[in-house]
């Protein structure tokens, strides 16, 4: 994990809380939130979030809320807040009876809007987004007051009314917070907290044509709901002082308290929603759940499963400075995970096909094999051998190089759980000079298990042609050809795409066992990888694999090195 700054104890959020309880802050009650919007599919940042919200509740045994934050309805959709849910179950986690949305609170928030307005302590602005713009100064220079900035508690409360009754047209009016506008912190500057917004809302409908700021919302939420530590990302630190000016000003009875920690990045994936939805909107991918977005539910159909997620999210820890985690980690927790789950599987991917001449025709053994040496309790199943069997393509090389020790003309080879085979003669395509086809002999006294004496120096995978089912298989890479940068601009994003993200195979050949494929299950394909099936667009006649990870682990063998 690279770092741009010093790092801080992964456990800097529970330090703080241990030293609540201990002074028996918040009657020593542990209350978080996770607040996703719900204006698109949730990312593996977001998953962060999720373990660490959820796992702060368990490991104290207090309580987490789930809480959309449904304040703008332009971008908001019913699908994403069921897609929403459905992932956060899939990781894991639970929030039992207290799903909240925003959008619960608007009447108590519209008062908490009066009551500022009430105390002098907010008003209703006439300035253009523009002239906002100029007003508000920059990072060296003080801003100016509105010219609207002292109208009267009586016109605020009129003007607000109105606001809300819809009298006035969308972006002419809103009501900021009447705070300083020298501050050298922006967020403070008489920041909006309403602005007018004519959009239908998945949950009020038409019933509201104002709607409140993230920054003016949350706070409030978060004190209706007793939350006693709201945990969020970093980029919130300096929102952290209007935060509590609203707790504050309101005289909210609970006062929860933002902490933040550094959002996750991680090398050659895009980890920003809104770059995402437009990979999306312009179909640069298949949905929000194509296998190489780092959406929950793009690794979920890849195969990802949750328990290799959560122990990612475990091992990078919780920093308060910002950092960039290798994705060969992500890489490496997946294959812990699925070497003692996966079931052993023969695929062929790029076949070549063999005829064993001296095996007998017609005539078909089933060999043992076991479903996955790492668990015995696994069993094993039985997989058909014939004279006519695929092998890869790479397996074989005409005029092989030093050091290639699989087959090649008068070179012997071992079958997996089956026999020695030699190939004697190689078949072409007379007009194309493609190689199409391999005679070879096998050795009967070399079955697997027979106790031979006999060494040869590779092995190879392969199906029996006749029994073979027909698949298609996924190879995923990187979205992304190099590292995202935050300050790259959308056409740039676009460029650093990778144009080899996924290969099609359309002709693979399977072990007949992977018929019975189900998408629960995930399979390691001897010397090709980890393997699911996708049952988006699997069909009964042919079914699709989707590669989750290769079988090279870089990041464990840079950990030993």
């Amino acid at each position: 994990m690279t770092t741009t700054n010093a790092v801080i104890s992964s456990n800097f959020i529970e330090n703080i809380i241990n030293e609540d309880l201990k002074t028996n802050k918040n009657n020593s009650k542990v209350h978080t939130r996770f607040p996703p919007e719900p204006n698109g599919y949730l990312h593996i940042g977001h998953a962060k979030s999720i373990c660490l919200n959820f796992g702060i509740a368990k490991e104290y045994q207090g309580l987490c809320n789930l809480r959309f934050d449904d304040t703008n309805p332009s971008k908001e959709e019913v699908e994403y807040v069921d897609s929403i849910q459905e992932d956060v179950k899939w990781l894991g986690f639970d929030w039992d009876d207290r799903m909240f949305y925003a959008s619960d609170y608007f009447e108590e928030i519209y008062n908490c809007a009066v009551k500022l307005i009430k105390a002098g302590k907010a008003y209703v602005c006439d300035l253009s987004p523009q002239e906002m713009r100029e007003y508000r100064g920059t990072l060296t220079e003080p801003g100016k007051n509105s010219p609207h900035r002292e109208r009267s508690v009586d016109e605020n409360l009129a003007l607000f009314a109105g606001m809300r009754a819809g009298e006035f047209a969308d972006g002419s009016k809103v009501l900021r917070a009447k705070i300083d506008m020298a501050s050298p912190n922006l967020n403070l500057r008489d920041p909006i907290l309403y602005r007018i917004m004519r959009a239908q809302h998945h949950r009020t409908g038409n019933t509201w044509c104002i709607y409140p700021m993230y920054d003016f919302a949350h706070p409030i939420s978060d004190a209706l709901e007793g939350i006693t530590h709201s945990i969020c990302t970093l980029e919130f630190e300096d929102h952290r002082p209007l935060y509590d000016w609203l707790i504050s000003s309101l005289a909210m009875e609970a006062r929860p308290q933002q902490i933040e920690f550094a959002r996750l990045n991680i090398t050659n994936m895009v980890m920003s929603k809104r770059k995402l939805r437009m990979l999306v909107e312009e179909g640069l991918v298949d949905g929000w759940d194509d296998p190489r977005m780092p959406t929950i539910s793009g690794l979920r159909r890849r195969g990802y499963t949750p328990e290799a997620i959560r122990d990612f999210c475990e091992r990078i820890g919780i920093a308060k400075s910002n950092s960039t985690v290798d994705i060969a980690m992500l890489e490496h927790c997946i294959r812990e995970d699925l070497n003692s789950k996966a079931i052993r599987a023969m695929a062929v991917l790029r076949p070549l096909k063999v005829v064993i001449t001296n095996y007998p025709e017609g005539q078909v053994e089933e060999l043992e094999t076991e479903n996955n040496p790492e668990q015995p309790e696994m069993g094993s199943r039985t997989i058909p051998f014939s004279r006519e069997i695929y092998i890869e393509q790479d397996d074989f090389m005409e005029v092989p190089i030093k050091k290639f020790f699989r087959l090649a003309p008068g070179q012997e080879v071992r079958l997996k759980n089956a026999y020695f085979i030699k190939c004697e003669e190689v078949i072409k395509d007379e007009t194309t000079g493609e190689i199409i086809e391999l005679r070879c002999t096998y050795d009967p006294e070399t079955k697997s298990g027979s106790g031979t004496t006999r060494k040869v120096k590779g092995t190879l995978h392969w199906v029996s042609a006749p029994q073979a089912a027909q698949a298609e298989v996924r190879l995923y890479d990187y979205l992304l050809s190099e590292e995202e940068d935050a300050e790259q601009g959308e056409k740039d994003f676009k460029e650093a795409m990778n144009p080899n993200s996924m290969i099609r195979l359309t002709n693979c050949m399977v072990e007949p066992s992977l018929l019975k494929a189900t998408a629960d299950q995930r399979y390691q394909f001897l010397r090709q990888g980890y393997f699911c099936l996708d049952a988006k667009d699997s069909t009964a006649e042919l079914p699709v694999f989707n590669r989750v990870v290769g079988l090279r682990d870089s990041w464990a063998k840079a950990q030993k090195a």
